[in-house]
């Protein structure tokens, strides 16, 4: 609490304004999992619904607005959490903080001993998803675990179909595939963390736009403490359309750079290093690198050429990195 208080006057400082909102269960609740839900503009009033149907004791929720700017949301997700059942707290930010340093500031809100981070495009599978948690910490106090990754509760539709089959390929694996890499398979999409765990390893607020954040923190953590994998998984249902996907990958050119530099060790056992290294010397990139791009954007084209070719892409763009 002495974090969040601290974060607090650094706002005021800063001229940023934290707005908060309670409902009538925080005051009085003495959670054992905290669900920390940030949001940019989406709307996570779906899933605080889905989240308080399951009436759980132990668990209270914070959710933050990551400088939306759009008083509206804000407004909506205000009135539905002073009417849910579960203890939860809305944290509405005036400017945005960006992904690491906005899920370092709900751990600092949160009062559990475990933090349950939930992306706010997320939907759990089963109606005993909070409970599930709440048995497996009671009984082995895990350190980390990571939940899983489905598309179950995502329609599918033809602007998605892209990234649902890349999806499908890589993120949404068992339990028993993720845990054979760990760390390579941790994403804040639905990650439980030992309280003391991440006040000794927070999320590196120096990643800046989309991607690698998470993984680059389960490396930190994977040296020091033993990263679990369950199948309690969470839909995803925020797919993005193939452009959107692209530009993803160009943003986090840099960040892959960074992971680089601070875990060579481990990420150059990822597929995703090596194929890189495999393009890095190949001569005129400038030329059939966005050839690549054409073709994975390109929906007359069969998918899974337009798969490889953001693959592909996605390698092109990290060889400047390797």
């Amino acid at each position: 609490m002495e974090q969040y208080f601290a974060w607090h006057a650094q706002c005021i400082e800063g001229r940023m304004t934290a707005k908060m909102t309670d409902n009538g269960a925080w005051k009085a609740a003495q959670p054992t999992i905290s669900v920390l839900i940030p949001f940019f503009r989406d709307d996570p009033t779906r899933l605080l619904a889905a989240l308080d149907r399951e009436p759980t004791l132990g668990v209270e929720i914070v959710v933050l607005d990551d400088g939306s700017g759009d008083p509206e949301l804000a407004k909506r997700v205000a009135k539905q959490v002073k009417s849910l059942t579960l203890p939860i707290r809305f944290i509405a930010l005036s400017a945005n903080q960006g992904r690491s340093k906005g899920r370092n500031r709900l751990a600092a809100a949160a009062r559990g001993q475990w933090l349950l981070f939930l992306d706010s495009d997320m939907l759990p599978d089963a109606p005993t998803f909070l409970s599930a948690y709440l048995e497996l910490v009671q009984k082995d106090a895990p350190a980390v675990v990571f939940g899983g990754f489905s598309l179950d509760q995502a329609p599918p539709t033809a602007e998605h179909a892209l990234h649902r089959i890349m999806a499908l390929q890589s993120d949404c694996a068992p339990a028993s595939v993720r845990q054979q890499s760990p760390e390579k398979y941790v994403f804040t999409s639905n990650l439980l963390v030992r309280r003391d765990v991440f006040e000794t390893e927070a999320f590196d607020e120096g990643f800046a736009g989309w991607g690698w954040e998470d993984v680059e923190w389960a490396m930190r953590v994977s040296r020091r403490h033993a990263i679990s994998h369950i199948n309690n998984t969470a839909t995803h249902l925020g797919l993005d359309k193939a452009a959107t996907m692209a530009a993803k990958y160009e943003q986090s050119a840099a960040n892959f750079a960074r992971v680089v530099a601070a875990h060579h060790d481990i990420v150059a056992t990822y597929p995703s290093y090596k194929v890189a290294r495999l393009l890095q010397p190949m001569p005129l990139r400038s030329v059939w690198r966005p050839a690549l791009k054409m073709v994975a954007l390109a929906e007359a084209a069969p998918l899974m050429m337009r798969a490889l070719a953001m693959r592909l892409y996605k390698a092109a763009l990290y060889a400047e990195a390797v």
